[in-house]
Formats: structure tokens, sequence, C-alpha cells
């Protein structure tokens, strides 16, 4: 390994996580395994690139030096971000898996136990179908979730870096809640949010922000196509805010309108399943009970409403196409794993099918703590209700970079939001 002391974390942290990664390969019987989902390599090195559509992986040996095979131009990206100081590049016209099978027999792997992620997305069939026909003297096994393992609880100093993903995601939602009105279009609020999240030191996020209003709020993962916020009609929003490739996210609802019964019920049964969870989540409590207190309370409503996903997902380090971890834990039923300190979720206690026609949706992102949880932010739960009557026009792009600079400096007229200075 390489010391040095610019990447994202301590070094320390970097050698603590191979270690770990190594004790778990013991325990399997394994002799190396060959990492290549984005969000692991990340984790284990800093490595990061838009570029991982190309077949990339680190090796780590038991004992030996860990080393990356990555497409020739990426390569720059190992010497520029991690710790790692043997490389094999492939050309574009060469042969990555070939390069890979070249690499591990001349770094004494052959005929070794060799772990490989089978379930991720990018060693795709054809890859897995080369190696095992031409990596013939050792032999393959499957090791998906041997790193997660480790990623699941995050760090102090994970915990820190996700407070500033934090600070990006209640900016972009400040932005978002103040540009939704009647008469601008979704795609202006999404401007909005994406130019406050990453004006406030933001990083490009695994998924752009979600904005739908009025019946397209009923659109599964559904986001802006032009359509213009009409009078009356509501706006569903879901961001999540990047730093160093952690997420946080958050769900908000703004009503255009007078608040209904049906709406103001549902905002209160969304907050009372949050305040609930919150109060006991812990750790050692199950994935299960967790997510059933969240669905009896949304369940409980004369609305017509449902919870029609899992109640909450692990969330961090994330790459497109996704923002969450949920993949490796999920809140939901028949789940009888426990919680464990450092775990953090997005707990989604949102509703679909309000009055038959509106999703809505208040969320938060936590982390269990040593006898309980603590969530990352600090805006306000309730919906942001608007006059039906008021239209307003959104500035142009010069004066609107000027009015969020200004409004960024003093105070946010948003409930619950501190501005940089008040927080100090």
């Amino acid at each position: 390994m390489r010391q040095r002391d610019d990447m994202t974390f301590p070094f320390e942290e970097y050698e603590r996580r191979l270690r770990e990664l190594r004790e778990r390969m013991e325990e399997r019987l394994l002799d190396a395994v060959v990492i290549s989902d984005p969000e692991n390599l990340m984790y284990l090195t800093d490595y990061q690139t838009t570029g991982y559509s190309f077949f990339q992986a680190l090796v780590v040996p038991l004992a030996d030096e860990p080393f990356m095979i990555t497409r020739a131009m990426e390569e720059s990206n190992i010497h520029a971000r991690t710790w790692v100081e043997e490389t094999r590049p492939y050309p574009d016209t060469g042969d990555a898996i070939q390069m890979l099978v070249e690499s591990m027999r001349e770094f004494g792997l052959h005929g070794k136990n060799i772990g490989y992620e089978r379930n991720s997305y990018f060693f795709p069939a054809y890859h897995q179908d080369s190696i095992h026909t031409t990596f013939l003297e050792g032999r393959l096994l499957d090791c998906f979730g041997i790193v997660e393992e480790g990623r699941v609880c995050k760090s102090k100093a994970e915990i820190e870096i996700m407070k500033k993903a934090a600070r990006a995601t209640e900016c972009g939602m400040k932005a978002g809640l103040e540009a939704a009105a009647a008469g601008v279009t979704e795609n202006e609020i999404g401007a909005a949010i994406s130019d406050a999240m990453f004006r406030i030191g933001g990083e490009p996020p695994a998924v752009m922000p979600y904005v739908t209003s009025g019946p397209r709020t009923m659109i599964g993962h559904a986001t802006w196509e032009g359509r213009t916020v009409q009078p009356g009609e509501h706006v569903f929003l879901e961001i999540a805010g990047c730093f160093r490739r952690y997420h946080t996210a958050m769900m908000r609802t703004v009503v255009l309108g007078d608040l209904t019964r049906s709406m103001e019920h549902a905002q209160e049964r969304m907050k009372h399943a949050l305040k609930e969870l919150k109060s006991v989540l812990r750790p050692g409590m199950t994935v299960s009970d967790a997510d059933n207190l969240v669905r009896n309370i949304i369940s409980d409503n004369d609305v017509g409403a449902r919870l029609i996903t899992r109640s909450g997902y692990s969330i961090g380090i994330a790459f497109p196409p996704s923002w969450d971890e949920g993949y490796i834990i999920s809140l939901k039923q028949g789940d009888s794993r426990v919680l464990k300190e450092g775990m953090t979720f997005h707990i989604i206690p949102w509703m679909w099918g309000v009055d038959g026609n509106k999703t809505v949706g208040i969320s938060d992102t936590i982390y269990i703590t040593a006898d309980g949880c603590a969530s990352f932010f600090e805006l306000d739960e309730d919906f942001t209700v608007k006059p039906e009557h008021a239209v307003r026009e959104l500035p142009l792009a010069d004066d609107k970079a000027r009015e969020i600079k200004k409004r960024a400096a003093g105070k946010s007229p948003v409930k619950g939001v501190r501005t940089a200075d008040e927080r100090g």
C-alpha cells in the first residue's frame, strides 16, 4: 500500500477496511478476491470514475500486495486517487478478462481459491463465462457481499462525510420548496434544486432529483419532463445530496392551495411514523420489526393510501443507477437481521394514492447510535403550503444564481433550515 494523506479518509481507515476484508476472506478459505463493484472499489481504495461501464477490478490476495485491472485510460485514477501501487491496464482493443487471468497467474494465484462478485452489475455474464473458461488452474467461488459486510456499518469518519452530503440535501430541498409554484415547470424546480446543491459544495449524485407534480406524482421514479405546475396541485420532491460518493436522501411535499383534510391526514400519518420509529430504533432491533412499525402506522389511514414499497433502505456510497444500498439491507417484512451501531437508513413512510391520485412523501436519513438513532437533517417535516393564487416566475439564470447566493448568506425563509452563518 502506498501511504498518502490526500484521500477522502485517513490512511488508517483504508488499512482497517483491507484488514477486515482479509479476515472475512480467511473465514471463507479464500486465497484472493476479485472486486468489481464500483461502490466496493471506492470503499476499499478511494477509486472512482464515471467510466465504470468498462471492466475494472481490484484483486486482493490474502497476504500479498493488491493490484488493479482497468482500462488504460482509467489507470490515471488509480495513481491520482488511491493507495494501490500495482496496476495492469488493458487497451481499448484488448481483452479485459484475459488481462485479469494473466495477471492472476503472474501474481501466483493460479491453482488458488478465488472469490468473485457473481452478482455485481459490472461483472456481466459474458465476462463470467470468459473467466470460467480461461482460469482453469484454480477454483472460482462466489463471494458476493464480502465487502458489503464492512460497508453496512459506517465508521465515525463516514458519518462525518455523510453530514456534508446532508448539507447539500437540505440546501437543495430548501431551494426546491421555494421554487415550487403554479406556473413554474418541473424542470425549473429541478434546476433550482441542483443549482443549490452544487453551489453549497455537493457533488454529482447517483440519481438527479425526483420532481413531479399533480397526477404525475403517481408515476414511480418519474422526474421532471417539462410539465407546468397548475394552481391547486401538489409537488412531490425526493432528492439526495452527495459528497465523495456518499449520499443522504429526503422526501418533502409542497401543497399549492389549501391543506385539505386528506392531505393533512397524510402529513400527520407520515410524521407520526417517523417520530415513533426514531423513538425506538436502536442496536438489536430487527429489520422486520422496524418495517412493521412504519407499515402499520401508514396502513392505518382513511384516505386510500398505502406504503407500496419497503419502509427504508441502507444508504451511503453510491454510483448510478441508484443512490441506495438497499441490496445490502432494507427495512422490509420477514427479515430477522438486527440493527447495529453505524448503520444508516433512508426511512421512507411515504403514501401512494392519497384520494386515489396523489403521492406524497416525508422522509428522513438517520444513523444508528450506541443506544438509539439520530437524524442527519434539521429541515421541518411539515408540508410546505402556499396560497393557490401564488403564481411565481423564476428569475433568469444569472439573476437566480445571485438570488440563491444572497439567500444562502442571509436567514432562510423555510422553517427548520439554518443557513451556513447560523450554523456557525
